[in-house]
């Protein structure tokens, strides 16, 4: 007998099985989806990550098609689903043993297009998406792709641009982090001031803590606030205070 292939509908019929309007609530505050806030008109149903995860990795076999038509819901827990499906074949893709650059290359074409497209829009489908496929994508490729996205008007493509050099981080690189960084020092929405402190702490934590003060030595007084204290969360107080006197 045939095994007949998961769908979009599958993934969105399981979600809505164990979603909670109590829940949906909270989520919908929780996620400034009100008028003017960042996530204006999102909407929620109310499934947990921990949930949506293992529904998630019940559907791994889900297409590339399919998860497209996930990432085009209004629902956010559907696009979340859709983005943690692609990041497991995406991971399967880069593995040595079932190693497919040509299935990567399309991955990543479609997250790019679900990102311009404003379908990776609240900062939990960024931070979860972009350092498990942009970040492992240009680990060994030219990154003029991160400065493109940097420049860019969506506050979305801004922070995949931040959040893709995770990876690098994580493999001892801060480069780019720190290029992105001197192009965003202006930028002051919260939510790039948080993303751009986090990966600069990241930095001193992960790589070498001289590193980052080397960068807060020459830009800590063009740092915005909330980045700045993001960024110095680890040094010792007299470090910290120091920096954040300026």
């Amino acid at each position: 007998m045939t095994e007949v292939a998961p769908t979009a509908a599958d993934v969105q019929a399981a979600l809505v099985a164990v979603a909670d309007p109590a829940d949906a609530i909270h989520l919908q505050r929780f996620f400034k989806t009100g008028p003017g806030e960042y996530g204006e008109g999102d909407v929620f149903i109310g499934v947990r990550v921990p949930v949506t995860r293992g529904i998630a990795k019940r559907f791994a076999a889900l297409s590339l098609d399919e998860i497209d038509v996930l990432l085009d819901s209004p629902v956010h827990e559907d696009r979340l689903a859709g983005l943690v499906i692609l990041n497991a074949r995406f991971a399967k893709a880069s593995k040595p043993n079932t190693f497919d650059d040509v299935a990567r290359a399309e991955m990543v074409r479609r997250y790019l297009a679900a990102v311009r497209r404003g379908r990776v829009n609240n900062w939990d489908l960024v931070d979860v998406s972009a350092e498990n496929i942009i970040g492992p994508w240009l680990s060994d490729k030219p990154r003029d792709l991160l400065f493109e996205l940097a420049e860019a008007d969506s506050l979305w493509e801004r922070r995949v641009a931040l959040l893709s050099t995770f990876a690098f981080i994580k493999s001892g690189d801060a480069t780019t982090t720190f290029e992105l960084a001197e192009r965003l020092l202006d930028d002051r929405h919260d939510l790039i001031q948080k993303a751009l402190g986090w990966m600069l702490r990241e930095v001193g934590k992960r790589i070498d803590q001289r590193l980052l003060t080397g960068f807060l030595d020459q830009h800590a007084a063009q740092l915005g606030r909330t980045a700045l204290s993001y960024a110095t969360e680890h040094l010792d107080a007299e470090l910290r205070a120091h920096y954040r006197a300026q």
